[in-house]
């Protein structure tokens, strides 16, 4: 029995708009999910990948000037520290009598309270003034 050339084709062509029919479903799929997770990560607040390796490099950089201060820190704690020296005593000579009243100011005389009665201590007294 021969087969039918025509039959044939129309199967093939039914099976290839099929094929593609499912192809196209399958990126309709592909593109409503991607869609979805964009939506989901875009509410969660997180990072893209670009500003992630940012930060990674920075934390990199960060850690390795941090061993390197580490180990300055080490080199500067194992070398020998130098000796102080002693500043002779008669550098400093000790204040008389006459050059410490000298360097005094002199203080003002307190003016007499106008009433008689002196007054107390810790208040102050307010006069009134006459014109």
């Amino acid at each position: 029995m021969p087969f039918d050339t025509k039959l044939i084709d129309d199967l093939v062509r039914v099976a290839t708009g099929a094929f593609g029919a499912v192809a196209g479903v399958r990126e309709e799929a592909r593109t409503r999910l991607r869609e979805q997770f964009e939506h989901i990560l875009s509410r969660l607040d997180v990072v893209t990948r670009e500003e992630f390796e940012i930060v990674r490099a920075l934390a990199q950089r960060a850690r390795e000037e941090q061993e390197l201060l580490a180990a300055r820190v080490a080199a500067l704690e194992a070398a020998p520290k130098p000796a102080v020296e002693a500043k002779p005593a008669a550098a400093k000579r000790p204040a008389t009598k006459r050059t410490a009243a000298a360097a005094k100011p002199a203080r003002k005389a307190k003016a007499a309270p106008s009433s008689a009665a002196p007054a107390p201590k810790g208040r102050r007294v307010r006069t009134k003034a006459v014109d």
